[in-house]
Formats: structure tokens, C-alpha cells, sequence
């Protein structure tokens, strides 16, 4: 009581010092309410953060492909030669098992818990995966998500909040050997300390010590500046005065902790002591060591003058003296000093690139901003997962940008100085969940942000052609509508439609009179598919078009079925991934939860799907879409080494102003789109500009997984036939293909046009003209 009594004197005194007597009460009730509402209130801005999607890591998976020594070093785990010690830690050597000491995490189902795991691998491929700690198999791990961005406001500040008791009492003790040894016994201010520091400085003749308390300083970074003036110093002094009498020491200690200043990381503020124990060791403070502890202790002082990255040496001597304080002061043994002292800094400088998806990004802030207002985006420190693959991310980006330059270097008008630069953007979806794993809305995001792949529309060109097909399969042949075997007319004709007339042209004015609907898509014959959507009517191809996924207008003109239309590239992913996806549209995800700083999930963005079209004639069309690149236009994709089963379409429009291809495999959807902003002329077809971009990306994206052909539905029957005839295949045919067809519209008959000689080459063989049938 009595010492309240007097430091209520001492309060007053300083008030009346530096603002009269008169005001000096008014002042300090001010002072009092600044002071509460500061440490009740928020006392700190966090930025939220965006996550990519973790890693699965299961039986089976090529960890060379995922890139998984590359994903460790973004996340800052440390190799080691030994027995993992610490979380963040891994073993690997050049064969046999891989060690991981995973991380805790707090994902949106939930908290993780750190654990060592053992991948079990032949080659590249993991064969088994062990709990270290149980020795029990694990079906599947998950390496923890990379932060993509924070998103900020005005000042980078990085900082993670820390409970006291979470905190090492080394770490304790070496920051007040450092900066307050008399912390428990003052009140807010020293006067033994100020007496010594003044002592010393004198005797120096330099400025050696500083007099400030823990708590003054804890008031400087609070509502302070950095002005050295004696009024703001008898403010500094007046609110530590304040603060010591409206809350407990271990109050004072736990905010000063996660407040200070303790290094930079390039724009990056580094602020309290978690956050520095993850940037100079990746480690929680509680696994910091005692010469770590007191390296970090000493930074406190001046942490760009001593930051061990930029100044190791000073670093050290820093680090030692701190270390000596402590011994001095009797905190720790002189074997303690001996060890610590002999320890290297160990610092974990930052090694490799940091995941980054601006594009991304940028369209998620839109997305967040229909529901959240930015200051809480800026400042509640929400956590925002995605599906995002960064390894996918950087696969998109190479291909994008090596695609380019390696088209501006074959043929060089296309890097003239007239106008703008080539362009292209990317997009791949998972088509089952419509979850985007990379995106590159331009080829250099530094030199323009605007994302080509939401905010473009452009025209797809043959691109828009299997809405049109899938009209076409949805009848059987039988019912009167087409089968893959069915024949259309390629043939120069005339669309008469609202008193006007339309006249599709062939690529180079060439046509091939009867072909199949196979032959029709294959080859992207304008003719023939024109021809074929007349038949099925404009309306239904629209339809089919918007059940899809395509939103933007289609105005009813017959050009439409060959891409007159303007489209963005997302919106031609979501529709083909309804093709691998067995007739199921998702809509395409960038947010799978918002989680707030507790745990507690805000949001929460769960897979939408809905019935499109059929899952026979997705199969159907996309078995069409194979022979694309078996056969048809996008056949360069084979010769360029892609070998997995996939499927796709070619896009060029008139004049060659956009070139397309829009493909995918069973799991991985890719849509890349080639030309200039200004809508003037890149003189190359789909096949030539986009294809091999897609080809880079897709080759390098889908490595990690063994390929897997795409699977029937039941109705469905695949039957080997006469690509020539369309009828059923003999041991005479000298071109056999396996097609697919609804239920009991495949053909009955043998080929007509080499059924005399199978039967003199080999005899009767009727198990040959049988179906095939997968239920």
C-alpha cells in the first residue's frame, strides 16, 4: 500500500514536470485510460495468410516428382546427419529411407502434432511409411502448407504470438541479464540503474549502458516515436509507471516479448521472440538452445548492427557477452558459459525460393474482399487455405515462360518492338474437386498484373467444338442422334438463319466428303462440325455449353459452335474438367477454409458438384478427344514425349489471332492460351503456339503419380472396330481402333470392306467380331 502511495507521488511529480500542476491529473487519467485500452484491447495488426494446399506424401508416390527436397527447403527444414532432435529436421541419404521430423500444425480439421516419420522407398518411389515414435505404418502423411502471402496493409511486420509459460526460462533469463536485471524488484523505472548507466558512460566516455527499464521500453514501442527529447522522455517514464501499477510483472514481461524489434528479412520486419527463434533457427522457442537463446537476447539491443546473417562476427561477440552477463549474474555454470560460448552461431540462412502465386493471389484478395472488409483481412490474422500446388505453381511458370521465349526465338517477328509483348497465361484444375493448382494469368506478373485467365475473354475457336459433339452423343444412333462411327459431310455449305447466311470455311479450304464424327473432332474439321450442329440445333449446343460451365453471353448465331464467342480461359477449364471428370461440374475452388487465429474455422468452402452431362457421353467425347492427340491435331503432343493417356482439343481463330489447348488426364486439367493483348495476329496455329506449353507443364506436373487411363462407366462399351468402315473389326483389317459406344448402339457386323479376306486368310473366327464390353 505504501508503495503505491508513492508511486502515485512520483506519477504526479512527473506529470506536473512536464505539464504543470494545474493539468497534471487530467493528464495522468489520460495517460491511464491510453495505457488500459492498449493492453485490453488489440495490441498488435496481423496480417492473414494464404496457404497453399500440404503435401500428401503416400505409398506409392515418386518423391522426385513432387519435388519433395525442393518443398523442404521453401519450408525451411533443416538437413541432418544424425537422429532427428528437433520438428523441422530430415534425413535423407543418397538411398535407403527418408527421416522427416514433421512439424505441428493447425490445420482447418484440426491441430497436428509434431511426429517423426520414416519414408521407406525403392528409388524414387516410397514403398512404405513408419511412425518413428510407434513404428506402426501410416497409410499417408502431410507435409504442412507454404505460405503463399500475407496480406498487409502499410508496414510488413512479421509476428507470432507467444505465452509466457510457452518460453524457455534460458530465453528469460539471457533477455533480462540483457536488459533489465533489477526487473522484478523495480517499479516501472531504476534509479539504480540509471545511476549505474550514468556512471559507466561517464567513466567510458561513451553511451555503454542505457538507464530504460524493460517496461519503459515496452511504453517506447507501444505509443512512443523515437525522438530523444526530455518530454517525450518523462512521458516514456510516466506511462511505465502506470503500466507497473495497473498489471502484473509477468503481463509486462509477455507483451515486451512479442513486441520487440529483432531483425529484417529484406521488407520483412522481424517482431517478437517466436517469430525470431522460426527466422534465424526454424525453430519454437522451446527447442532453442542456451547460446541460441542469448544470441537472440542480444539482438535486442540493435538487431540489424549484430544480425548474424549480415555481421557473424559481431553476431558472436554480441552473443558471448550476453552469455557472460548471465554467468555474471549466476543464471548459468561456468560449464554452461564453456559450452555455449564454443557453440557456432547456427543460424539457418534462407535457402531457395519462397512460394509465390501473384496471379493467385490476387484473384483470391477479390474473391476474400465480396466478404471480408480489409481491415480484417489486414489485420485479425485469418488463415486462408487453398488448394494451390507450389510445385505445380513453379511447373506453370517455367512453362509459361520458357514456352514464350522459345516461340519469340523460333520465329522472330513474334518479339518485335510493335506493340505489346506475347502473352499467355495457364490454368490447371483438379477436375474432381474444381480446386486450382496453379495459375499464371501473364508471363511476367512484375511487368503487368492483369490475369488473362479471369479477366481476359477471348475467342476460343475450335476450343468451343466438343459442345457441339456432346449434343450430338447424347441420343444414341439408334434413337436418331450419332455414335463415334456415325458420318457427317465435310463439304462447303451454307447455314441460312434469320433471313442471313453463313458459309464455315476448312482450315486451308480443304475438305474430305464423308468422315465420322471421330474424324470430324479429330481433325477439327469446321465443315463437318458445322454441319453436325445444325442437325442438333443451336439452342441445344448453347445449353450444353452453360450446363458446362461456360457463363459468358453466346448469342445464337451458328459461328458460335466454332468459337465466335468470347470466353476467359477459367471458364474453358471448368467445362472440359466436366469431361474427366464423368459428366460432374465442379466449380472451380480457390478457398478451401478461412480459419481465425484460434483454430476456429470462419468459412469453410466444401467441393460443389452437380450433374452436367451423362458420365457415357463425357466418356464418349473424351474418348474422342484422345484420338486428338493419337491422331488429330494435337498428335505433336506424342512426338514432344508426353505419353500418358490424355485428352484435349486444339483452339485457333480467324486470322490466327488466339491459339489454344485446353487437355487433361484422368487427374489434371490444363488450359493454356497463346497470343497479344491488342487482339493483333501470332500467325500460329494452337497445335504450334499453346500445345507444347501445355506439354512442358503437364509432363513436369503429373510426374510424381504413375499414369492411369481413363475408365469406362458402366453403359459404355468399347469395341474394337475398322476405323475405315466403322463396323467391327477382322484379322484382314490393316488398322484396328478401340471405340466407344453407348449400350447396344455399337455396330453388329463385320467390316464389310475386309470380311471376304479374313476369312480366306485365316478362317472363321467369330470371337474376333465379339464386343468388348466393360460394365
Amino acid at each position: 500500500m505504501v508503495r503505491r502511495f508513492v508511486l502515485g507521488l512520483v506519477l504526479l511529480a512527473f506529470a506536473a514536470i512536464a505539464f504543470g500542476a494545474v493539468a497534471a491529473r487530467q493528464y495522468l487519467r489520460r495517460l491511464d485510460a491510453l495505457v488500459v485500452e492498449k493492453f485490453s484491447g488489440r495490441r498488435w495488426d496481423f496480417p492473414s495468410k494464404i496457404y497453399s494446399a500440404p503435401t500428401l506424401l503416400y505409398p506409392g508416390l515418386d518423391i522426385e516428382g513432387i519435388g519433395l527436397w525442393r518443398r523442404l527447403r521453401r519450408l525451411q527444414y533443416r538437413p541432418v546427419q544424425g537422429d532427428l532432435a528437433f520438428p523441422g529436421e530430415y534425413r535423407a541419404p543418397r538411398s535407403g529411407p527418408v527421416d522427416v521430423y514433421l512439424r505441428e500444425f493447425l490445420y482447418p480439421n484440426g491441430f497436428h502434432a509434431a511426429r517423426r516419420v520414416r519414408l521407406e522407398r525403392a528409388g524414387p518411389r516410397i514403398t512404405r511409411i513408419v511412425s518413428l515414435e510407434s513404428g506402426e505404418d501410416l497409410a499417408a502423411v502431410e507435409l504442412e502448407p507454404e505460405v503463399l502471402a500475407g496480406l498487409y496493409e502499410n508496414i510488413w511486420e512479421e509476428r507470432r504470438l507467444v505465452r509466457l509459460d510457452e518460453l524457455p526460462a534460458k530465453l528469460i533469463h539471457a533477455i533480462l541479464a540483457t536488459e533489465d536485471q533489477r526487473f522484478f524488484q523495480h517499479r516501472g523505472i531504476d534509479l539504480a540503474g540509471i545511476a549505474r548507466a550514468f556512471w559507466v558512460n561517464l567513466t567510458t566516455g561513451k553511451i555503454v549502458q542505457g538507464g530504460s527499464t524493460l517496461t519503459q521500453q515496452l511504453m517506447k514501442n507501444f505509443f512512443l516515436t523515437e525522438e530523444r527529447t526530455v518530454r517525450r522522455k518523462v512521458r516514456e517514464i510516466a506511462m511505465a509507471l502506470v503500466a507497473e501499477r495497473r498489471y502484473s510483472k509477468r503481463e509486462i514481461l509477455e507483451n515486451y516479448v512479442n513486441e520487440i524489434y529483432l531483425g529484417q528479412n529484406g521488407a520483412q520486419g522481424i517482431f517478437g521472440v517466436r517469430e525470431a527463434a522460426h527466422f534465424y533457427f526454424r525453430k519454437k522457442p522451446s527447442d532453442l538452445t542456451l547460446a541460441e537463446s542469448a544470441l537472440i537476447a542480444g539482438l535486442i539491443k540493435a538487431p540489424n548492427r549484430y544480425s548474424p546473417f549480415l555481421h557473424p562476427e559481431r553476431a558472436l561477440r554480441r552473443r558471448n557477452y550476453v552469455l557472460h552477463l548471465m554467468h555474471k549474474s549466476r543464471l548459468i555454470s561456468e560449464g554452461e558459459l564453456r559450452e555455449a560460448t564454443a557453440a557456432p552461431l547456427g543460424v539457418v540462412p534462407w535457402e531457395g525460393e519462397r512460394a509465390d502465386a501473384p496471379y493467385f493471389v490476387d484473384f483470391l484478395r477479390r474473391e476474400l474482399a465480396q466478404t471480408y472488409p480489409s481491415e480484417v483481412l489486414t489485420k485479425e490474422g485469418l488463415r486462408i487455405f487453398t488448394g494451390l500446388d507450389p510445385e505445380m505453381q513453379r511447373a506453370a511458370e517455367r512453362a509459361l515462360e520458357e514456352g514464350l521465349a522459345a516461340l519469340e526465338k523460333r520465329y522472330p517477328r513474334l518479339a518485335g518492338t510493335g506493340g505489346g509483348k506475347l502473352q499467355g497465361c495457364l490454368v490447371a484444375l483438379e477436375p474432381q474437386t474444381g480446386e486450382i493448382k496453379a495459375m499464371m494469368g501473364g508471363r511476367d506478373y512484375s511487368e503487368t498484373q492483369f490475369n488473362r485467365v479471369t479477366q481476359s475473354r477471348r475467342q476460343p475457336g475450335s476450343i468451343f467444338k466438343p459442345f457441339t459433339y456432346v449434343a450430338a452423343l447424347d441420343r444414341p444412333a439408334s434413337a436418331g442422334g450419332w455414335n463415334p462411327t456415325s458420318h457427317v459431310e465435310d463439304a462447303p455449305f451454307t447455314w441460312e438463319y434469320e433471313g442471313r447466311e453463313w458459309s464455315p470455311a476448312n482450315y486451308r479450304g480443304t475438305y474430305f466428303g464423308l468422315v465420322t464424327v471421330r474424324q470430324a473432332l479429330e481433325l477439327s474439321l469446321n465443315g463437318a462440325t458445322a454441319r453436325l450442329a445444325r442437325e442438333v440445333g443451336l439452342e441445344r449446343v448453347r445449353e450444353v455449353a452453360r450446363r458446362m460451365g461456360i457463363s459468358s453471353p453466346l448469342p445464337l448465331y451458328p459461328s458460335m459452335v466454332l468459337g465466335s464467342v468470347e470466353v476467359s480461359p477459367l471458364e474453358v477449364a471448368q467445362a472440359y474438367a466436366v469431361l474427366a471428370n464423368q459428366g460432374l461440374r465442379a466449380t472451380p475452388l480457390a478457398i478451401r477454409a478461412v480459419v481465425d487465429p484460434s483454430g476456429r474455422v470462419v468459412e469453410r468452402h466444401p467441393f460443389e458438384v452437380e450433374r452436367a452431362i451423362s458420365p457415357q457421353v463425357a466418356f464418349l467425347v473424351t474418348h474422342l478427344l484422345e484420338g486428338v492427340l493419337d491422331r488429330g491435331t494435337a498428335a505433336s503432343a506424342r512426338r514432344l514425349g508426353f505419353q500418358r493417356p490424355a485428352a484435349g482439343k486444339t483452339g485457333t481463330t480467324n486470322e490466327y489471332m488466339d491459339a489454344w489447348f485446353a487437355g487433361f488426364t484422368p487427374d489434371l486439367l490444363a488450359v493454356v492460351w497463346v497470343g497479344f493483348d491488342e487482339k493483333r495476329p501470332v500467325g500460329l496455329s494452337g497445335s504450334q503456339a499453346a500445345l507444347p506449353i501445355w506439354v512442358r507443364f503437364m509432363s513436369e506436373a503429373t510426374a510424381a503419380r504413375p499414369p492411369r487411363p481413363f475408365l469406362p462407366p458402366p453403359g459404355v462399351h468399347l469395341v474394337r472396330i475398322d476405323p475405315l468402315s466403322g463396323e467391327l473389326a477382322t484379322p484382314a483389317c490393316a488398322e484396328v481402333i478401340e471405340e466407344a459406344f453407348l449400350a447396344d448402339d455399337e455396330p453388329k457386323t463385320p467390316c464389310h470392306l475386309h470380311a471376304a479376306l479374313a476369312g480366306a486368310v485365316s478362317g472363321p473366327q467369330p470371337q474376333e467380331f465379339r464386343p468388348i464390353r466393360i460394365p
